[in-house]
């Protein structure tokens, strides 16, 4: 019988051993400091609400804890889209002002491995702006802080939710240094290539109702202008 019990015990501290591991590892990278905050070139902010229920317009499959908005909202449960979910929300300028619409579309990434500390999604954002024209942004995002920071700790809690203060960038790809692609489709951003980082900042979560309160963020690094540029455009 000691023998059982004491196989028993260094089962459950090797799977106690392993989840902490796994949850802790300090070779899993944390994105807290982005590769855009060191640029000499000019940066474009845009803020948005990332709540669901504060954006225009949100679904998914209707399954998961981030509930679609507004209620009666299409879901998008069929086969080839139930891994996917649809966001339209207003974005704002540095100081605050309506500057746009983004429109973005997010899918889990076949190449997620929990192992690896990677939870990855791959996006794409269709971002109009009025004054400026639109950008079109293509990126891989990993979630991995974002849930062993905030979804686990909201299901532990006993009353179901997280509160707090959390802010990471999401993009991870697929430009080098974790950085997402980003291009010019119409008026004075037609035809430039970009480098973009998308950061969320968190304050709460439930497990019945998904993200509460929460903001994002799209920095967009624009080309510098060279004298060569400029040359060219006079003539």
């Amino acid at each position: 019988m000691k023998y059982v019990i004491s196989l028993s015990l260094g089962f459950v501290i090797g799977i106690v051993l392993f989840v902490g591991g796994l949850l802790y590892n300090p070779f899993f990278e944390d994105s807290s400091v982005s590769p855009l905050s060191v640029s000499d070139a000019e940066i474009m902010s845009l803020g948005f609400s990332a709540a669901p229920s504060e954006t225009i317009v949100y679904s998914n499959n209707g399954e998961s804890s981030d509930r679609p908005h507004p209620e009666k909202v299409l879901q998008l449960w069929e086969a080839p889209i139930r891994s996917s979910s649809v966001m339209a929300t207003l974005l704002f300028d540095a100081r605050g002002r309506a500057a746009g619409i983004g429109i973005k579309f997010s899918s889990r990434s076949e190449r997620t491995s929990l192992l690896d500390g990677q939870a990855l999604v791959d996006s794409v954002w269709h971002v109009y702006l009025p004054e400026r024209g639109s950008v079109f942004i293509q990126q891989s995002e990993n979630f991995w802080s974002y849930l062993r920071d905030i979804v686990l700790p909201a299901y532990r809690s006993p009353a179901n939710n997280w509160k707090g203060q959390w802010m990471g960038h999401t993009t991870a790809g697929p430009h080098a240094l974790g950085m997402a692609a980003a291009s010019g489709g119409s008026g004075a951003l037609q035809g430039l290539e970009m480098n973009a980082i998308e950061s969320l900042t968190a304050t709460a979560f439930s497990t019945s109702r998904g993200l509460l309160s929460a903001e994002g963020r799209l920095v967009i690094e624009l080309p510098v202008v060279t004298d060569e540029d400029d040359s060219a455009s006079i003539e």
